[in-house]
C-alpha cells in the first residue's frame, strides 16, 4: 500500500517565489537569484514530504510561472510572434518563457502575451497553448529531466508529473481555421516519447500523466486519441510504471475508457464524487493499482478519518494492499502551504483552526489514513483526535444563524427582478447619466503602491490611528479621481485603496467568515491570494463599502462608480464550508450584497458594479450539470442587483471565460452593462454576444492588464473597430480587460491615456457618420 501526492504548492510558505519572480522582472535582482529560490522550494517541498512518508513524491510540480506554459515549452509549441525573443542571445529560456506568459515590450520589439484562462473549474489561470494545422513539437526545454535528476542528487527518488498528451492539446486553442488540434496527437506523443526514454535512462520508475480530461465530455476522436497514446507508451515502455490522474469530476461514462487504457495506476477524486468508488471498482481489471483521491485537495477542511476509512476499506476489499495507493484529490497548489504559520489567534481562532488542515497537513493525514489501514497502535490517538475536531465543528454555535435561514427562505420571485426590463431602465439611465457614445471607464481598482500598502501593515500593527489611514487613502483616492478627470474618463471608480483583495475585503465584513494570515494561493504567474474561510451562516452586520464611494463621489460632478464583488465569486473564491449545499450559500451572500447595493443608492451612487468573473468558472465539468448551477448561480446574482430604481445602472465583470455556451444565462442576469476580457483574443469573444444579439450594453476590454506592455492608441481602435463591426455602437462601452492593481502608475497612465484617445477617435467617426 503506498501513499501517493499529485502535487505540493510551489509559491513557497512565506510567498518566496511570488517576491523573487517581481524582483527580477522589475530588474532589482539577477537571474540566478530567482533559480536559486525555485531550487529552494523545491527541494524542501520533497525534504518534507519524504520526511512525512510519503512513498510517491512529485517532480516537475514546480512552475515558475505555470504548468501548462512549462509543457508548451518543452514541447516546442512556441508561437512565432517569440521567435525573436529566442534569437536575441542575451535572453535566457526563462525570459522566453516569461514573454509567452507576460508580453514583451523592449528593443524594439512589442509582442502580445499568450492567451490566459481558468484551469477547470478552479481559480487558477492557466496560458492557453497556441496550435497551427502544421504544428510541429520538438524537445525543446529540459526541465521536467532536471529537476528529475536535482531531486536524485539529494537521494530522493521522485515521480514525474507531466500533463498527458490529450488533455495538453483539449486545453489548447487553434489559432486558424481548417484543423482540430487533436489531430496533432500524433505529431506530439513523439516527444512524450524522447521525453521518456531519457527518463528510463536515467533509472526513473514512475511517471504520472494528469488527464483531468477524462473527466469531462470527449468526443470519439478524443476517446481514440486517449486508447493510441497509452498503448504506444505500454508498448514502447513496458517495464515503466504510469499513474494516470484524473480529478475535479467522477469519471462517468469514461470510466470504461479509463480503466481499459493499459498504465500501471488509475487516479480517481472520490472528494468531488465518492458514488464513482464502486463503479471504477467493478471496472478496473485485476493487475491494475487505483489511487484513491480522499483528502480535499481544493478546501482546508481537516478530513475525516471515518468517513475516508469507510472508502479506503472497501477499497481494500477489492484491491488488497498491493494495489491500493492513498491520495489526495487532486494537486495540492489548489491549497495554502502550512498551517502551522497561523499563530495569531486573532487573524484565525483557535476553534476554527482545529478543523481545518492545509498542504503540509494534508500530507500528515495521507500518512495517518496508511497507519490507521494498517492497524498501527500508534495511529489510534490520531483518530480519536480528529473524531473529536469534526463532532465540535458540527456542532459549534458559530455555524448556524436562524435569522438568516429565515431570510433565505422567504425570499420571492419579486427580489429576484428588477421592476422594469431593460429597454425601459436604459432610456430612464441615458436620460439620468447622460454619457457620451462609447463612454469609457475601468474595471475598478487602481495600483496600489507599496506606499499603500504599507499605510494598511501599519494600521492593522496599530502604527496608524484611524484618522491617520483614513487621511492617506482619502489623499490617494482623491489623487486617483483628479488624474480621471483630467484624462478625460467618462465614469469614474474610486480606485480601492482601502481594500487588501476583491473577496478578503468583503469577507472581514461578512458574518460567517473567517481569515488566515499566510494561507496565500497561487492564481497566476506571481499573482497570490488568500481566500477568505466560509465556516457558517452569512449576513451583512454594517454598510461596507458606502463611505467610501460616498467620499470619492463627493469629489467630482461626474459619476463614480461604486463597486462590489458579486456572490458566485466570492464564493468560488473563497474556502467554502462543506456541511451545506453551495446555493445555499450563495444565496446567503446575495442578500447580503443585495442590502449594499441598496446602500450604495440611498448615498447617491448610480453606476454600481457587481463584479462576477467566476460565473463562468463554478460550471460543472459535465454539462448535463450545468443547468442547476447556473440556475441559482443567475438567481444569485439577480437577487444582489434587484433592489434599486430602474435609473440606477448595474454593471458586472467577467473575465478569461468563453461565453458561447452560456450566453442566455448571461442574457439572464440582466446586468445594464458587462465589461468583458477581450484583448488577448482579440474581441473573438464578442462572437458570442453578437450571434445572440445580446440586448444589453457591453465593455469589450480593450488593453491587457495582466502585461507590462503599453498598448499604442491605434491598437486599441483597430480592436474597437472589430467589436463595431460585431456589435452595435451604441452598445460599446471602452474598458481594459480587468482591474489595475497590480500594475504600476507608469504603465497604467500612459495606457488610459491611450484608451480615452482611442474612444475619441471612434466617437468622431460615429459623430461624422451621422452627420453625413
Amino acid at each position: 500500500m503506498l501513499t501517493n501526492n499529485l502535487g505540493y504548492p510551489r509559491i513557497g510558505s512565506n510567498r518566496e517565489l511570488k517576491k523573487a519572480c517581481e524582483s527580477y522582472w522589475s530588474g532589482k535582482s539577477s537571474i540566478q537569484n530567482l533559480v536559486q529560490t525555485g531550487r529552494d522550494i523545491r527541494q524542501k517541498n520533497w525534504k518534507l514530504q519524504q520526511e512525512a512518508g510519503i512513498d510517491l513524491v512529485p517532480s516537475n510540480d514546480f512552475s515558475f510561472y505555470d504548468q501548462v506554459l512549462d509543457l508548451s515549452l518543452t514541447v516546442g509549441a512556441i508561437p512565432k510572434r517569440y521567435h525573436e525573443v529566442i534569437l536575441n542571445k542575451a535572453n535566457t529560456e526563462l525570459d522566453l518563457y516569461f514573454a509567452m506568459a507576460r508580453g514583451y515590450q523592449k528593443e524594439g520589439l512589442d509582442i502580445t502575451a499568450m492567451e490566459m484562462t481558468k484551469w477547470f473549474d478552479t481559480n487558477y489561470h492557466y496560458i492557453v497553448p497556441e496550435f497551427t494545422k502544421d504544428q510541429q513539437f520538438k524537445l525543446f526545454s529540459t526541465k521536467l529531466l532536471d529537476e528529475y535528476n536535482e531531486s536524485k542528487r539529494l537521494g530522493i527518488k521522485t515521480k514525474p508529473v507531466i500533463i498527458g498528451p490529450v488533455t495538453y492539446l483539449l486545453l489548447g486553442k487553434e489559432k486558424e481555421a481548417g484543423f482540430d488540434r487533436i489531430d496533432l496527437i500524433r505529431n506530439l506523443l513523439p516527444v512524450y516519447i524522447d521525453i521518456l526514454k531519457k527518463l528510463e535512462d536515467q533509472h526513473v520508475e514512475w511517471v504520472q500523466f494528469d488527464e483531468p480530461f477524462l473527466s469531462m465530455d470527449l468526443t470519439e476522436k478524443d476517446k481514440a486519441a486517449f486508447k493510441y497514446v497509452y498503448a504506444e507508451i505500454k508498448k514502447q515502455f513496458p517495464n515503466l510504471k504510469t499513474l494516470l490522474a484524473t480529478y475535479f469530476e467522477a469519471l462517468k461514462d469514461n470510466t470504461e475508457l479509463a480503466a481499459s487504457l493499459p498504465v500501471t495506476a488509475l487516479h480517481i477524486d472520490l472528494v468531488r464524487n465518492p458514488e464513482q468508488l464502486q463503479p471504477v471498482l467493478d471496472a478496473i481489471p485485476d493487475h491494475r493499482m487505483l489511487s484513491v483521491g480522499i483528502i480535499d485537495g481544493r478546501n482546508i477542511w481537516k478530513n475525516d478519518f471515518k468517513t475516508s476509512l469507510d472508502l479506503l476499506e472497501r477499497s481494500l476489499s477489492v484491491l488488497g494492499k498491493n494495489r491500493l495507493i492513498i491520495s489526495p484529490s487532486c494537486s495540492l497548489i489548489h491549497s495554502p502551504c502550512d498551517l502551522d504559520l497561523e499563530t495569531n489567534d486573532a487573524v484565525l481562532t483557535p476553534e476554527i483552526k482545529q478543523w481545518l488542515s492545509f498542504a503540509k497537513q494534508k500530507i500528515a493525514e495521507l500518512a495517518a489514513l496508511k497507519q490507521l489501514l494498517n492497524k498501527e497502535e500508534a495511529a489510534g490517538s490520531k483518530l480519536l483526535d480528529n473524531i473529536q475536531a469534526n463532532e465540535n465543528r458540527k456542532h459549534s454555535a458559530l455555524i448556524h444563524n436562524p435569522a438568516v435561514k429565515d431570510r433565505v427562505a422567504q425570499i420571492t420571485e419579486k427580489d429576484k427582478n428588477r421592476a422594469n426590463v431593460f429597454s425601459i431602465r436604459k432610456v430612464a439611465q441615458h436620460s439620468a447619466l447622460k454619457l457620451p457614445s462609447f463612454p469609457t471607464t475601468t474595471i475598478g481598482s487602481f495600483p496600489q503602491t507599496p506606499e499603500v500598502r504599507s499605510w494598511r501593515a501599519k494600521y492593522k500593527k496599530g502604527e496608524l490611528t484611524a484618522a491617520e489611514y483614513d487621511a492617506l487613502i482619502e489623499k490617494e483616492t482623491e489623487e486617483t479621481i483628479r488624474f480621471q478627470e483630467e484624462t478625460g474618463i467618462d465614469v469614474l471608480v474610486h480606485g480601492e485603496f482601502e481594500r487588501n483583495d476583491m473577496v478578503e475585503y468583503f469577507g472581514e465584513q461578512l458574518a460567517g467568515f473567517s481569515f488566515t494570515k499566510n494561507g496565500w494561493v497561487q492564481s497566476y504567474g506571481s499573482r497570490c491570494v488568500k481566500p477568505p474561510v466560509i465556516y457558517g451562516d452569512v449576513h451583512r452586520p454594517n454598510a461596507m463599502t458606502v463611505r467610501w464611494s460616498a467620499f470619492a463621489q463627493s469629489l467630482s460632478g461626474k459619476w463614480v462608480k461604486g463597486m462590489l464583488t458579486g456572490p458566485v465569486t466570492i464564493l468560488q473564491w473563497s474556502f467554502v464550508r462543506n456541511d451545506q449545499p453551495r446555493a445555499e450559500t450563495c444565496t446567503q451572500i446575495a442578500l447580503a450584497i443585495r442590502d449594499e447595493v441598496v446602500d450604495l443608492e440611498h448615498a447617491g451612487i448610480k453606476i454600481i458594479q457587481i463584479d462576477e468573473p467566476a460565473i463562468r468558472e463554478g460550471l460543472p465539468l459535465r454539462k448535463a450539470d450545468w443547468q442547476n448551477y447556473l440556475e441559482w448561480a443567475v438567481t444569485a446574482f439577480r437577487i444582489s442587483a434587484s433592489g434599486v430604481e430602474d435609473e440606477t445602472q448595474i454593471h458586472t465583470h467577467m473575465c478569461y471565460s468563453e461565453f458561447n455556451d452560456i450566453i442566455q444565462n448571461i442574457a439572464d442576469m440582466d446586468a445594464d452593462v458587462i465589461t468583458i476580457e477581450c484583448s488577448r483574443s482579440q474581441m473573438e469573444l464578442l462572437d458570442a454576444f453578437a450571434d445572440f444579439n445580446y440586448p444589453n450594453e457591453i465593455g469589450p476590454g480593450v488593453y491587457d492588464i495582466h502585461s507590462p506592455r503599453v498598448p499604442s492608441k491605434e491598437e486599441m481602435v483597430h480592436l474597437l473597430e472589430k467589436a463595431k463591426n460585431v456589435i452595435p455602437s451604441e452598445q460599446l462601452w471602452v474598458n481594459p480587460d480587468c482591474g489595475l492593481k497590480t500594475r504600476h502608475w507608469d504603465e497604467t497612465k500612459k495606457a488610459l491615456i491611450e484608451m480615452v484617445a482611442a474612444a475619441k477617435v471612434l466617437r468622431e467617426s460615429v459623430e461624422e457618420a451621422v452627420t453625413l
